[in-house]
């Protein structure tokens, strides 16, 4: 019997076991079931009334976030930078300010730096202002302003005034220097002749930089698309040729006007002449005496309707890995050529305004010992009897040139 009771014995601690083991199992699944369960039984976080209205009517992106880091209120505006998905934050950044000022109940204030689209590129990053601030009951309110516009254009402004303080530099500090020069020449007239002419050439490079700088803010401060007119493409090559006619001579470089009669567009009619004028000066700079520049229009027919007036020049060309620049301010391809002829370094950059603000654009080509053409495409106005007329008359392109060319030089 002694057996029978110790077998006994064994069954009941081994039930005793296998019994402890389910209670445990039982509490721990408890435990987790009241995990999962906990957030859906929490007392509901409310958002203060008003807030969805104040959030809808102030400019910058709008979060409200809960005490457990949820998104309770958000606007499209927090949506489209990127600073919410769903019902969370996602800008490891951002979060960790919402923390710290749950934490510490005080607002802070950053900026912060995002980057976009894993390019690597630093002017594809997005910087946020960014502020938080504490609520009642562990909520904080996120506001944030897209500084990414303002501060391009303060890193612009600020390069721009460097340049112009250095540009204005070098003929200020030339006539200083050459009007100490006549005086200390003052019993040699032969010396203060020479003199005096570097000094008119210094004073005519400032009085041009000067008057480019103030072109280009009249330029920037103004729409020519809000008042446009319909303008005479032939009136425009005439007249930006026009003024190009004196130099042309000097320089013994040959202007042709070509192309097709009777185009139009929409725009500003001295801005266009602006910047084909630059265009023609700069291929004369480029140029050597006997060369010989060609102004052309055509319209093109593409998806859209344009009209694509090219500046051609057999110069000196320009070097590939230079294309790109030649439209900054201030940048020139051949520096000593450049100020020899008093070029400011700003013709191009204004000649790209003129066309970005008429809807168009301007490109180049060019081949070093070859030359350059520059292509200014702007949308054309339509004008159905001039294409009834183009459409009748085959050899029109032909006539274009002898046209053109003789009303120029009726002109000048």
């Amino acid at each position: 019997m002694n057996w029978v009771a110790g077998l006994l014995g064994a069954a009941c601690l081994l039930l005793g076991v296998l019994l402890g083991l389910l209670i445990s199992a039982h509490r721990r699944r408890d435990r987790q079931v009241d995990q999962l369960v906990a957030p859906q039984h929490r007392p509901a976080v409310v958002v203060p009334e008003g807030t969805s209205q104040v959030l809808a009517v102030i400019r910058s992106a709008g979060v409200v976030v809960g005490p457990h880091d949820e998104v309770l209120e958000s606007t499209p505006l927090a949506l489209k930078l990127g600073l919410t998905r769903g019902s969370r934050v996602v800008i490891a950044q951002v979060l960790e300010m919402v923390r710290l000022c749950r934490r510490e109940d005080r607002m802070l204030s950053e900026e912060v730096n995002v980057s976009r689209g894993g390019s690597g590129r630093s002017d594809a990053d997005l910087l946020l202002g960014v502020r938080v601030a504490p609520m009642s009951g562990g909520l904080v309110v996120v506001l944030a302003d897209d500084l990414t516009d303002a501060r391009r254009v303060e890193a612009i402004r600020r390069d721009f005034v460097a340049n112009v303080s250095h540009e204005l530099k070098t003929p200020i500090g030339a006539v200083s220097l050459l009007a100490e020069a006549v005086e200390e020449a003052a019993d040699d007239p032969e010396a203060v002749r020479r003199f005096a002419a570097r000094m008119g050439i210094e004073s005519t490079r400032l009085a041009d930089l000067v008057s480019q700088i103030i072109d280009l803010s009249r330029l920037q401060a103004t729409d020519p698309m809000g008042r446009a007119d319909t303008v005479e493409i032939d009136d425009v090559l005439i007249e930006a040729v026009d003024r190009c006619r004196v130099d042309a001579e000097e320089r013994e470089v040959t202007i042709t006007v070509a192309g097709e009669n009777g185009l139009q567009v929409m725009g500003d009619q001295q801005q266009l002449t602006t910047a084909i004028g630059n265009l023609v000066e700069n291929a004369l700079v480029y140029s050597d005496p006997g060369a010989r520049v060609v102004v052309a229009a055509r319209r093109q027919v593409r998806d859209d309707d344009y009209v694509a007036i090219t500046v051609s020049d057999n110069g000196i060309g320009i070097p590939t890995d230079q294309l790109e620049r030649i439209f900054e301010r201030f940048y020139r391809v051949d520096y000593a050529r450049s100020r020899a002829n008093g070029g400011s370094g700003l013709g191009l950059s204004i000649v790209k305004h003129i066309a970005a603000v008429h809807h168009g654009d301007v490109a180049v080509w060019s081949q070093l010992g070859q030359g350059s053409t520059f292509t200014l495409r702007l949308p054309a106005q339509h004008d159905h009897d001039s294409e009834q007329d183009h459409d009748q008359d085959p050899d029109r392109d032909g006539a274009a040139v002898t046209s053109l060319s003789a009303r120029a030089k009726t002109r000048s």
